[in-house]
């Protein structure tokens, strides 16, 4: 073996012995002895290699001060088109962007994080954040924040704040938001004696029924919604619209089969059940034309539709469809939905930390948040920029202009995807209906005890 090849083979093993470790440790494991596996990997002669594996970031150079920022997916090739003003109004630092495509993005960080190698600046998925605090890889910003006057509190929606919170710790600042609302057929809706949307889970009920009944009545194959069965989503959602804890026992044992989570699986399952919605997906390959033909009248999705439903729906389409608020379990419309999009968190290990405010300081900003939307799309997170006749005047996005207003997110703790993923193949199983729903979500809180076995141990030491 070559001494080049020698190299590459030794790289190779601690990369993988470190990405092990990194998700040991978002999984509840001790950051500590994480950290100690690392070190000892200089009895094998391979802690130089880590070093040559990993540079670590530098914020010096001829250039003056680097910050290494990494973003994800379009967002990636979309921000630097916001740098340049920075620069210009920070002379002597340099940003350097690199786009990470969101499948890779995760495992690239882990990677990076165990290889002393993070980015100063990195974005993150909101559902991200708790493992990678808990790995020690985000900075708590409240310093910067005490003497910040760009970034307050206040000027966020608080439902998208408080998913960077973490304990006391505030470890990111909110870039963009991302959220669910309702897209349905006025003309459909109105033809069945509703001139609105559905505004609580009874209207749901009973428009969903007269739709499927006409359906029938005319010999079509339609229904009344469309809830894909490989989305985690609409069964959470409903669940955080009853007040479900998911968990129980400080986040550490499942508590699916409690009243209020049973409750909205039950009226999840509904759907299928009385054949108000197509069971799997495979009966619906385009969204776009099953919604423009009538196949189905409502659809739970994001904003990132929003411009796809006007690409794609025929001309004559687009003054039959429109966007509304969730419906509510009660009388206090609108239901919550979920707080997703995504975060600028500061790493740890960012050599110059005060640069780094200063680009999320920028980035967060009025301006560059109304500029961002109208480059991408992807929904502000201040208010004030709610306020800009760019969204004003777009009537499909006032539905979202609520729904901000009525957020809620799931557990935060690092195994909450794992158990999202479980929540979706459950959830796939009740809409066949050929299994009862308690044994179900008595399946479902084993599975979940099982993804949480090294938190109880971490927690309770049994």
């Amino acid at each position: 073996m070559s001494r080049n090849s020698g190299i590459a083979w030794r790289l190779a093993v601690v990369r993988r012995l470190a990405v092990a470790w990194a998700r040991e440790v978002a999984q509840g494991s001790s950051i500590t002895l994480g950290r100690a596996v690392v070190g000892n990997l200089a009895a094998l002669g391979l802690q130089t290699f880590l070093a040559i594996g990993f540079p670590a970031c530098g914020s010096g150079s001829s250039e003056g001060t680097v910050i290494r920022f990494w973003a994800l997916g379009a967002e990636g090739d979309n921000v630097r088109q916001l740098i340049p003003e920075f620069e210009r109004r920070n002379p002597g630092i340099t940003v350097k962007v690199q786009a990470l495509p969101w499948t890779a993005a995760h495992e690239k960080l882990l990677t990076a994080y165990a290889g002393n190698s993070m980015p100063d600046l990195f974005q993150l998925g909101n559902t991200w954040i708790p493992e990678f605090q808990v790995l020690g890889a985000i900075e708590d910003v409240r310093p910067w924040l005490a003497g910040s006057q760009a970034i307050r509190e206040e000027s966020f929606f608080p439902g998208v704040w408080a998913t960077n919170r973490v304990d006391s710790a505030i470890v990111g600042i909110p870039w963009y938001v991302d959220t669910r609302v309702m897209f349905y057929r006025k003309d459909l809706l109105a033809v069945v004696g509703y001139a609105h949307p559905p505004a609580t889970w009874d209207e749901w009920k009973e428009v969903s029924r007269r739709l499927r009944q006409k359906a029938v009545q005319e010999g079509r194959d339609a229904y009344a919604i469309l809830l894909p069965t490989n989305e985690w989503a609409p069964p959470t959602i409903l669940a955080l619209q009853k007040g479900a804890s998911f968990l129980k026992d400080r986040n550490t044992q499942g508590a699916f089969s409690d009243s209020l989570f049973r409750s909205a699986f039950e009226f999840y399952c509904s759907f299928f059940h009385e054949h108000l919605a197509p069971i799997g997906v495979t009966q619906v390959t385009n969204i776009y034309q099953g919604f423009a033909e009538g196949f189905f009248a409502m659809y739970i999705t994001g904003p990132w539709n929003i411009g796809e439903f006007r690409r794609r729906l025929p001309r004559e389409m687009q003054d039959r469809w429109m966007t509304a608020p969730l419906p509510s379990p009660g009388s206090d419309a609108p239901g919550v939905s979920l707080a997703g999009g995504s975060s600028l968190a500061m790493a740890r290990s960012a050599a110059n930390k005060d640069a780094v405010w200063k680009l999320i300081e920028y980035l967060a900003a009025p301006v560059q948040q109304r500029e961002f939307y109208r480059i991408t799309g992807n929904l502000p997170v201040r208010r004030e920029v709610w306020e800009d006749s760019l969204l004003i005047n777009d009537t499909y996005m006032r539905a979202f202009r609520t729904q901000l207003g009525a957020l809620a997110f799931p557990p935060q703790i690092p195994q909450w995807e794992q158990i999202a993923m479980k929540i979706q193949d459950y959830a796939e199983i009740g809409s066949v209906g050929k299994t009862p729903i308690p044994q179900i979500l008595s399946r479902l809180d084993r599975d979940a005890d099982v993804i949480l076995e090294k938190r109880r141990w971490l927690l309770f030491g049994d």
